[in-house]
C-alpha cells in the first residue's frame, strides 16, 4: 500500500502548465477555510477532521460474488433485475443510440492475481480482458437478449474503459491513447482498423489506468479525464505533466489543452441536462486517516483548478505539500458536492426520463466502487445527488442502490460504471461481481428518456 510521508519537500516542477500558472496571490493558506457544503462522509457530519485523525487502513472487501436470488436492494417503488452476467471484469456502460449497450471489460494487471487479489475483487491486478462487448437489450428492454463480441485487443484495445459515438464513429479511451474505429448505431461489428487520436499517459496509482472520453456534439470538441500517477505526487510533480487532469481536444485529436487540473482521479464525466455543464465523479487522495479526503462532485470550470496536490476540498492545504505552491492552493476551486472519503465514486449519470419520480430528474447518479483505506466500509452503493430545477446540486448524497456489503469484511461485489437506457432504465456495471444490473421504476408504462443536445 502507498502511505503517505508527512515531512516530504517536493519542489513543484511547473508542468501544470497555463492552466495553474501563478495568479500572485500571497498570504497564509492556513487561513480559516469554511467548511464543505453537503459533507456527510461515513460516521461524520460535521467539519473535515485534521489529517492523520487516525492511521490510514488498509482494509479491502473479500468479494464473495452473488447465488440465487441474491441482488442489490433499491428504494421503495423500483425493481431490481439482472439484466447480464458472466463477464470479466465489466467495468464502463454506453448507451448506443438504437439501445444497444456497450460494456468496457478491463483491469490495470497484465498477468494472473494473487489468490489475495482474486478474493478482494481488485482492479488494479490481474490480466485485463480488453473487450468491448455489445448487449442487445429483448422486446421489454429488462434483459440483454444478444450478445457479440464487438472488439479486442486484436483490434487495437489495451485496458479499454470511456467510450462514445459520434456521427459514425465509436471513440474509446484506451489507457494509452484515445482511438476511433467506423461504426453505426446497429452493427454487430467493426470492419475499419482503429485511429489514434491522442497518446494519453499509460500507467497510474492503483486504478489510474482508466480513461474516459465524452463528447459535446455541439462544439465537436471531446473531453478525456486522466487521472494523477501517484498517490500524492510522492514521486514528484515531474510524472504528473497532463495528469490529474481532464483534457479537451478536437474530435481528429488536435488542439489538445488541459480543460481543468487539479482533479486527482476524474472518472466519471456528464452534462448537466439543464445547464449543459460539464460534471465529473472525482476520487481523492488516501493515506490521510479514514474520513479524508472526501471524494466529490463538481461541476467543471474552464481554466479551473481543485487542488491536488497541494489542497483538498477548496483550500485545505495539504500537510505533505505545505508551503509549495500558496497560489496554487488560493486558486483551489471548492467542490460542489462531498461524496464521503474513500468510497471510490466512479460512474456518474444524470437522470434524463420522466419515467422517474419527480425527485430524480435531472439528478446525478454516482457508481461508488469502495473503499479500501478505511478501516468500516464506505461506497459499495450507488449513491444519488438531487438537483435543483436551475440545474444546481440541492441537497447531500443519499444511498439508492445498496445491498453490495455483506458483513464488516465482505461484499458481493463493486459498482462502478453506470449508463441509462433509451427507455430509462439505471444499468450498473457491477466489475468485481461479474454483472450488470437494471434498476427501473415499478410503475407506470415506460416512456422514452429525455435527450439533451450535449
Amino acid at each position: 500500500m502507498e502511505t503517505c510521508h508527512r515531512l516530504r519537500a517536493i519542489v513543484a516542477s511547473g508542468l501544470l502548465g497555463g492552466l495553474m500558472a501563478s495568479a500572485g496571490a500571497t498570504g497564509d493558506a492556513n487561513r480559516d477555510v469554511p467548511d464543505p457544503p453537503g459533507y456527510h462522509g461515513t460516521q461524520l457530519t460535521g467539519p473535515l477532521p485534521a489529517p492523520f485523525a487516525n492511521e490510514p487502513a488498509n482494509h479491502p472487501a473479500r468479494i464473495v460474488g452473488w447465488s440465487g436470488s441474491e441482488q442489490p436492494k433499491a428504494p421503495k417503488g423500483f425493481s431490481v433485475n439482472l439484466f447480464a452476467e458472466g463477464f470479466e471484469y465489466p467495468r464502463w456502460l454506453y448507451v448506443l443510440p438504437n439501445g444497444d449497450v456497450l460494456v468496457s471489460e478491463a483491469r490495470n494487471g497484465d498477468g494472473p492475481p494473487s489468490p489475495e487479489e482474486a478474493a478482494t475483487g481488485s482492479s488494479f491486478a490481474g490480466e485485463s480482458p480488453d473487450r468491448i462487448t455489445l448487449l442487445r437489450p429483448g422486446e421489454s428492454g429488462r434483459v440483454a437478449k444478444q450478445r457479440v463480441v464487438l472488439l479486442t485487443r486484436d483490434e487495437g484495445l489495451h485496458k479499454p474503459f470511456g467510450m462514445a459515438y459520434f456521427e459514425g464513429f465509436l471513440y474509446v479511451a484506451n489507457c494509452d491513447a484515445v482511438v476511433r474505429y467506423p461504426f453505426h448505431p446497429g452493427d454487430t461489428q467493426v470492419s475499419g482498423a482503429p485511429k489514434t487520436l491522442l497518446g494519453l499517459a499509460p500507467r497510474g496509482y492503483h486504478g489510474h489506468w482508466a480513461r474516459n472520453v465524452v463528447i459535446h456534439s455541439a462544439s465537436r470538441k471531446m473531453y478525456i479525464g486522466v487521472g494523477s500517477d501517484s498517490n500524492d505526487a510522492e514521486h514528484g510533480m515531474g510524472l504528473e505533466g497532463h495528469r490529474a487532469v481532464i483534457l479537451e481536444a478536437n474530435l481528429d485529436g488536435s488542439e489538445e489543452r488541459i480543460y481543468a487540473g487539479g482533479l486527482r482521479n476524474p472518472q466519471g464525466m456528464d452534462w448537466q441536462p439543464v445547464t449543459g455543464v460539464l460534471f465529473t465523479s472525482v476520487n481523492e487522495r488516501d493515506g490521510f486517516g479514514d474520513d479524508l479526503v472526501p471524494d466529490y462532485l463538481t461541476s467543471v470550470q474552464p481554466g479551473g483548478f481543485y487542488g491536488w496536490p497541494y489542497s483538498y476540498f477548496g483550500q485545505h492545504e495539504d500537510p505533505n505539500h505545505r508551503g509549495e505552491r500558496a497560489d496554487l492552493v488560493q486558486r483551489a476551486i471548492v467542490p460542489d458536492v462531498a461524496l464521503g472519503a474513500h468510497t471510490a465514486s466512479l460512474g456518474l449519470v444524470f437522470c434524463r426520463s420522466d419515467r422517474w419520480p419527480r425527485k430524480y430528474w435531472d439528478g446525478a447518479f454516482i457508481g461508488q466502487h469502495g473503499s479500501w483505506n478505511r478501516s468500516q466500509f464506505s461506497g459499495y452503493q450507488v449513491a444519488f445527488v438531487p438537483f435543483a430545477p436551475d440545474g444546481k446540486p440541492s441537497g447531500p448524497p443519499e444511498a439508492f442502490l445498496t445491498g453490495f456489503v455483506i458483513d464488516a469484511n465482505a461484499s458481493h461485489g463493486r459498482p462502478c460504471g453506470v449508463a441509462m437506457t433509451r427507455d430509462g432504465a439505471l444499468l450498473v456495471a457491477d466489475d468485481a461481481g461479474r454483472r450488470i444490473w437494471r434498476v427501473a421504476p415499478s410503475d407506470g408504462p415506460a416512456q422514452a428518456a429525455r435527450v439533451d443536445a450535449h
